[in-house]
Order: C-alpha cells, then structure tokens, then sequence
C-alpha cells in the first residue's frame, strides 16, 4: 500500500492541532491508522433521484468500516433538470457540473483524502464528480443511487418525458383532458429514483458501469430495491480496498476504458448529452476523445436496446434482462478488456453476463440497427460539428429539409410553437444558447416535447447551438458549433433559408454559397450577455465550446 495521503494531517507533533480538530469530530486514535474514504453525498430533498442517499450513505459507510476504513461524508450540491427545465434555473445545470468537480477537488484536496466514493445519480451531477475523481486521480468507485420504477395508470406504463412533458402537447392539442392531466401527473413519478427511460442521468450511470467505474448492476438496480443497497455497500468495501492496493481512477479509466463507453452508449441510444460529457471527463484523465470518435464508433455499433424515449423500455426492463453485464456479454467482440473499480476484467464481467430477455437486449444480428444511437453532423451550418440521437428518429425523418423558422432564444421559439405559428416543412433554428450565449446551454426538452405532444414530431425539425434532455426525440440538432454567440454560421441564418439535415450523410447545411455566409457574419455584431453579473457571467467567459466538451478553461 502507499503512503496514506492523510498522514499529512495527523503524523507528527506539529499536526497536534489537526488531531485535536479530527478528535473533536468523534474519531478515534485507531480511525487515524485507517484510509480516510471520503463519501462525496448529493443527497437533498429537491430531486427524486436523490431522495433515496441517506439510506445509500449509511450502507456506504457500513463498508468502509467493515473494509478497515475511515468514512467522512460530505455534502455536494444538486440540481433536478426536469424541475430546472424551461425557465432561468436550466442555465445552471451544465455550469453546476464544473462547480461540483471544483467542490470534490476542494474538499479532498483541503483534508488530504485517501479515497473517495462518489454517491451520485442525475444529470450533470454524476460526470462533475467523475471529472474530480479523475482529476485527483485518487482510488475511489461511483454508487448511482439507481433509477424510478415506472409509474402505472389503467394498466398503462408512465414515465415522466412521455407522460408528462409531451402530454402538454397533447392536451394542447385536444387528445386528453384535465383529468388525465392530473392522473398523469399524480402517477408518472411514483416514487424516488432517476427518470426511468435512457435519458442523460441513466446514461451516464450505464457508461459508468462500462467504463469500470461502478460496480456491476449499480446503473440499473433500482432505486427502492435491497440489491441497490448491497452494492452501495460492496462499493464502501471497495474504496478501501483500492487504496490498500494502490489502483488510482486513471488506472481504470483508460483510452480502452472511454472507447468502450462510446460503444455501449451507442448500443443503448443513449443520450446526447453524453457527447459533452465524456470528453469533459477524459480532458481530467488526460485521454483524448475527439468529437469524430463518437461517429467512428456508432459507424460500427449497433444499436441494441430501445429505450424509451425512442423505444418503449425502461431501466427496470433493462435490469431485468441482465443489465449491463448482459449488455456487454453480447458486445464482447466489440469492447476491449480493461481493469474496473472492482478488481474484475470488464471481459470477465462480459464473460459472466447473461441476457434473460432477448426482446429488450438484442444481439448483433438482431439489432434495431446497425449503427449506434448517436451521429456527429458537420457543414457549413456546424463547421466545428453538432450531435443528433439516432436512435430516436424515425428512418423516413433522417433526411429532412426545410425553410429556416429563426429565435434567438428558446422562450421565443416555445411561444411560437404552442402559439401555432410553426406549420410543417419548418425548421426551427434556436440560438444564442449555447455555453456562452445561454449562458449555460439550456436543455429544450419543453420545447421539443411541445413539437411532439402537438403532433408536429414527423413534420418539423429543430437545430439549436443549445442541447437537448435525452428524453428528446424526432430530428433535433444540437450542440451546433461554433456556438452563435461565438460568431459561428448559425447566427447568420435568417427566417426562409433553407437547411438540410442529412443524417446518412453527416451533414448540416444552410443553402447559402459561402460569401453569402461570410458577409452576414460580416455584418453580424455579438448580441449583449443575457447574464451580467454572478456565477453565470463568470461561467460564459470562461467556458468553451460545446464540441470540446463544455469545460471551464
């Protein structure tokens, strides 16, 4: 084992007053012999998914202690992005995720921690603290606290993007009444855990898995089940263990380790936030992932499991069908070996995993499509790139055109939508979005699901430099790069131009011959910051581009 980290605090008569302050918090002599494992906690009360952490922290801490270790808990802030969603609160959940690496730096680094676990569960909160794990390059595993059973009405399965956010939509639209509406609500969210489909927070809790850093079943193990609190407490046990044997997060989260994320993100149709993410978390491992390794690896992975919000299953289904251990027991020719935070090989956890339902896990050969849930667009509209979900555009919607509907900012285009002022053959262009003009990169899963709800999906697209929630579906682009607010082509566009998407081709264009694009840009003068004073000002000048990963340099 290496020298602890935290006898830096306790060795010696001149760290007297440090022992006096550890004392003080009810430590024994004996707990300073032992790795201090800090337990980075997001629990609170304002999300659903991490509601259910205080039992998950008190079997963390029951394997710390049982593993020889000293567990020090320590809170983390969260934001809900659902809650968050079309209003001023979703500017701050992807800057959130830089304040969360900073805090879990500041923290460990302060107390000179040994280890860590990482108690996370939603959006942006579980890869800002695995860009800090990374970052540190301490020991240490992630616990997502797991994800919501699907609610029920009549026998009917919920969940909360299609029963709630598009059925906005549809009572606008006149398919349900007030009743529903309020069933619906009552009953889509029955109880704590992530949004049950494969959006971003259980996204990012299966590549997690795949990429070795929690155990396996942690992603898809319920919020409410028992199973869930044994692997919380395995990965307490683990923590201590990775520091008595000197495996740093690095050690696991290698090239081979990110490529095989990108792979299972694909086979699951996972959501599109994961291209912001992964590289973010592969800039703190020093590994490099450019945005065309995305394309490279969905070129060659098929898509295996429809999860809702483009298919029908949700996360209990998957974990039913043997999770992702039996997710990469079918992709064992594609994924390479690696160490993971639990001593094992991910090919020998490959090698252990078995599909009990092929309906919802499909082998290669039965694959809802040969390539991966996620595509990179590049063109004149998108020089730098933009990323769409697949997976959740219908086959005859992957080539789309149409005339050019333009807001600068989503309030605009969400009025126009539900106003009734967007017909078909309309793309609708929102900017000024982005990392920088946002500031904070919103998520428009109000606005993509009102196109939906009020029937429009098959008929109207959306290109933004802002993102999207992964509960979104139908032909939506994002991450448009260069952002407008950075000067890029998308805010020389104007109401009438005409835009191709063209996912087979990878291509984003605007019909405008190139000087035409460059004197508009020309001409074009930066609109005023939206936010002038506070975290967010300081977040957008220092942020950079959506196809570097977002990250604050």
């Amino acid at each position: 084992m290496r020298p602890l980290k935290h006898r830096a605090t306790t060795e010696g008569v001149e760290r007297m007053p440090h022992r006096a302050l550890l004392f003080g918090t009810g430590l024994s002599r004996g707990d300073l012999e032992k790795p201090f494992i800090g337990v980075a906690t997001s629990w609170n009360d304002l999300i659903p998914g991490h509601t259910n952490m205080r039992s998950l922290e008190r079997f963390i801490e029951r394997g710390v202690l049982a593993a020889g270790g000293t567990p020090f808990l320590f809170g983390i802030p969260g934001v809900c992005d659902g809650i968050a969603m079309g209003h001023e609160g979703m500017r701050y959940s992807l800057p959130l995720r830089e304040l969360i690496a900073d805090s879990i730096e500041s923290v460990c680094r302060a107390h000179a921690l040994d280890g860590l676990v990482l108690l996370t569960n939603c959006d942006k909160i579980t890869p800002g603290m695995l860009m800090a794990l990374l970052r540190l390059d301490l020991p240490g595993i992630a616990v997502t606290a797991g994800p919501m059973l699907a609610g029920d009405w009549r026998g009917r399965k919920l969940s909360l993007v299609r029963d709630t956010f598009e059925a906005i939509g549809r009572f606008k639209a006149g398919a349900i009444d007030e009743r529903e509406v309020a069933e619906l609500e009552l009953r889509a969210c029955p109880g704590p855990g992530s949004c049950q489909g494969m959006y971003t927070a259980n996204t990012m809790a299966c590549l997690t898995e795949a990429m070795g850093l929690s155990l396996p079943f942690c992603a898809t193990a319920p919020a409410v089940s028992a199973e869930k609190l044994r692997v919380a407490q395995a990965s307490g046990a683990r923590a201590v263990a990775l520091v008595r044997d000197g495996v740093t997060a690095r050690r696991v989260a290698t090239a081979a380790a990110f490529r095989n994320a990108i792979r299972a993100d694909m086979a699951l149709g996972g959501s599109t936030n994961t291209v912001l993410h992964l590289p973010a978390i592969a800039r703190e491992a020093g590994v490099p992932l450019p945005l065309g390794e995305f394309d490279r690896l969905s070129s060659e992975t098929p898509h295996l499991v429809n999860m809702r919000p483009g298919g029908d299953w949700c996360m209990e289904d998957l974990h039913r069908a043997g999770g992702i251990p039996a997710l990469l027991s079918v992709m064992r020719g594609m994924i390479e070996d690696n160490p993971t935070a639990g001593g094992q090989g991910i090919l020998e956890i490959a090698a252990a995993g078995e599909v009990f339902d092929g309906t919802v896990i499909r082998t290669p050969a039965e694959a809802h499509s040969p390539e991966g849930g996620i595509a990179i667009l590049s063109g004149n509209l998108a020089p730098d790139g933009a990323v769409i979900k697949r997976s959740a555009v219908k086959a005859e919607l992957r080539r789309f055109s149409g005339r050019a509907a333009v807001f600068d900012g989503e309030e605009e285009a969400m009025a126009a939508v539900m106003g009734g002022r967007v017909g078909p053959g309309t793309v609708v262009v929102v900017r000024y979005e982005g990392p920088r003009g946002g500031p904070g990169m919103r998520e428009m899963l109000s606005l993509t699901a009102a196109i939906v709800g009020l029937g429009l999906a098959d008929r109207v697209a959306l290109v933004t430099d802002g993102r999207f929630s992964g509960g979104t579906k139908g032909p939506c682009v994002g991450h448009v790069s260069p952002e407008a607010m950075a000067g890029g082509p998308i805010a020389a566009v104007r109401d009438g131009d005409g835009i191709l998407i063209d996912i087979p081709g990878r291509s984003l264009t605007v019909a405008l011959p190139p000087e035409e694009i460059a004197a508009r840009l020309a001409a074009w003068r930066a609109p005023e910051p939206k936010v002038k004073a506070g975290y967010l000002a300081r977040y957008a000048r220092a942020v950079s581009s959506a196809a570097e990963g977002a990250v604050c340099i």
